[in-house]
């Protein structure tokens, strides 16, 4: 009997704490052995040297195949899109289902799951969000897919037909602390952002950077205050999710150092991108319209700190990708398109790794470990994956992703595996790429060329956030 599938051979080892030079046996989808040497004269040999030998990517806050009002579609399914996410050394991808208004979280659920069946690439799970947080959703369906495997829920405090006022933000999180629920807040004041678009366009001002203009960062820093004071009245933990400013993140860390249990992440576009992007000639600044906006170098540095503090557990994409032309994406009803009717999102789902490697590790923001852990680990264990997924170690799944520390990219939209028509991160040169990646033990990229097959991904079922748990 063959005592290994595969071995990886003379990398060199990186988790979200240890870096070791060692191999890796595999067999069966899973990590069997870490050892000096292993050796099995049938087993599938990987040469590792001179690479970084990680744990897959965990992306947990994606969009994919995911409708943006009446009309407007994202320009990745779940075959591109979990294909993309393969690309960039991702092994895990969280994306939403969207419970529409009068529909139950089961039938959104259900939906999901049908346009993800056969489609994706590498393994899911789903984060419900929930715009209709009726009795019966909150008492009866709420608790029932918890037990289920969907265990996070998200909230939006702004948009149209998806925010939820205070009374039922409390509802939702009182159900949640009673069933172990964990709650992602999108934390911008719909009112104060109704009020700005008006007077803008009011104004005349309806170019892309009026989006921007649109909302400030005290707009996020109230929203965000108010999401904290809520999970503090009611004792829940919580997750901020794309913070993209100091503002917002001071909130944060003051109620981490209170001893709250808020959590938080921050996004590529925060990192790279500034209100700048949107002032760019005609309507080329619609490709970078996002919610909350890029800001400035403030906030950019403001991101790097709380990456390098700890007021970030995770780094997320965020990839919400449309089309920049055509009827059905950005610019649906062409030059004339307000930046309020701009659909909201950019792609980013394969280049979000290279970038926090290029731009934190190499640049010296970073260490190697604290890539693992914003990149991958950390996304595990805060929804509920670890350590089937997230780390490197005897009896978590195999998925790995061998990394060369040195290969220079230019990202360009040519090289890159998503259907969207554009990367807001047109001409970087990046240092740092993935170019093997091992899904549940299987080679699905090999030296940067696609070697698995569609309908590979599995839907996971996820335990409790550990964190909500021990409510």
């Amino acid at each position: 009997m063959t005592q290994f599938d595969m071995i990886i051979r003379g990398g060199t080892v990186v988790t979200a704490s240890d870096t070791i030079n060692c191999d890796v046996g595999i067999k069966d989808e899973k990590i069997i052995a870490l050892g000096q040497t292993l050796q099995d004269d049938s087993a599938r040999i990987i040469d590792a040297e001179g690479l970084l030998v990680m744990p897959g990517g965990v992306d947990s806050h994606v969009h994919i195949d995911q409708p943006s009002g009446p009309g407007v579609v994202m320009a990745d399914d779940f075959d591109t899109g979990t294909l993309s996410a393969m690309c960039g050394g991702n092994t895990t991808v969280i994306p939403f289902a969207l419970q529409d208004k009068g529909q139950t979280l089961r039938e959104a659920v259900e939906i999901y799951h049908k346009q993800a069946e056969g489609k994706s690439w590498i393994d899911h799970s789903f984060h419900v969000i929930i715009s209709d947080p009726t009795p019966s959703a909150l008492g009866q369906e709420l608790p029932a897919l918890v037990e289920d495997g969907y265990t996070s829920f998200k909230v939006y405090m702004t948009y149209e037909g998806l925010h939820l006022n205070d009374r039922e933000i409390i509802d939702l999180l009182e159900s949640s602390k009673r069933h172990g629920a964990f709650i992602m807040v999108h934390a911008e004041g719909y009112d104060t952002l109704r009020y700005m678009i008006e007077k803008l366009e009011g104004e005349g001002r309806t170019e892309p950077v009026g989006h921007a203009l649109s909302r400030p960062q005290v707009v996020e820093r109230e929203a965000t205050h108010r999401a904290i004071s809520l999970a503090e009245f009611i004792d829940v933990p919580m997750l901020l999710v794309h913070v993209s400013g100091r503002e917002p993140m001071e909130q944060i860390r003051w109620a981490q150092q209170r001893g709250l249990k808020i959590f938080a992440e921050t996004c590529p576009q925060y990192l790279l991108l500034t209100k700048d992007d949107l002032m760019k000639d005609g309507m080329e600044g619609a490709k970078y319209i996002c919610s909350p906006p890029p800001r400035d170098p403030d906030s950019q540095e403001a991101c790097w700190e709380g990456l390098q503090q700890g007021v970030f557990k995770i780094f997320s994409s965020d990839h919400c990708p449309f089309l920049i032309e055509g009827t059905s994406g950005k610019l649906r009803e062409g030059d004339k398109t307000k930046f309020s009717r701009v659909a909201n999102g950019v792609p980013g789902i394969e280049t979000r790794l290279p970038i926090l490697f290029s731009e934190g590790v190499k640049k010296g923001r970073i260490d190697l470990n604290e890539f693992v852990a914003l990149g991958s680990t950390n996304h595990a264990k805060l929804y509920g994956l670890y350590p089937q997924k997230g780390t490197i170690a005897v009896g978590s799944d195999a998925d790995v992703v061998l990394w060369d520390a040195d290969k220079k990219v230019t990202i360009r939209q040519d090289i890159l595996h998503h259907n969207c028509d554009y990367t807001p991160y047109e001409g970087l040169e990046v240092t740092g790429w993935p170019l093997t990646v091992l899904s549940r033990g299987k080679v699905v990229m090999e030296n940067g060329e696609v070697t698995g097959v569609c309908g590979h991904g599995r839907y996971l079922k996820r335990n409790k956030s550990p964190h909500a748990a021990s409510q």
